[in-house]
């Protein structure tokens, strides 16, 4: 019988895969800027790192060098990516500063949305594009609707 579970433990069905160009300086910017826990590396002789994984929060983050043989290229190598992170913060406004200080550029900066998330966007120095915030207002589904069809113009 085997009784290995499908699921490691501790992780959901779904996590984020980032491949990026210098993995190492990938690893201490997430740690910089989000906070996040290295749980292990994989790494080459040479330094090259084939699988981390690290914590942001509660969320799984594996992050793997470039590997073009195998298909794995980072956003800067395909034109960039149309993907992006998002993650849930305690203070929003102090998690985009650290992240700029870090080494991320704002692309739309902290504001509060229709949706009830006070957001901004940055991407960081490897062309991952993340989506902070943290919610400032509960609001239904029809309400966002509302919100958003005045928006839209309609």
């Amino acid at each position: 019988m085997n009784t290995v579970k499908p699921v490691p433990a501790g992780h959901q069905t779904a996590t984020a895969y980032l491949v990026v160009r210098n993995a190492p300086a990938a690893l201490d910017f997430y740690q910089r800027a989000f906070g996040a826990t290295e749980l292990f590396r994989l790494t080459e002789p040479g330094g090259k790192v084939g699988h981390a994984e690290i914590m942001i929060g509660t969320s799984h983050v594996f992050l793997a060098d470039e590997y073009p043989d195998f298909g794995a290229l980072s956003p800067p190598s395909v034109g960039g990516s149309p993907v992006s992170m998002h993650l849930y913060v305690e203070q929003v406004d102090d998690a985009i500063a650290r992240a700029v200080q870090a080494g991320a550029t704002i692309l739309r900066p902290v504001e509060t949305m229709f949706y009830g998330d006070r957001t901004g966007l940055i991407i960081d120095p490897f062309g991952h594009k993340w989506h902070l915030a943290s919610r400032v207002e509960e609001v239904s589904f029809g309400e966002m609707q509302r919100r958003w069809s005045a928006a839209m113009g309609g």
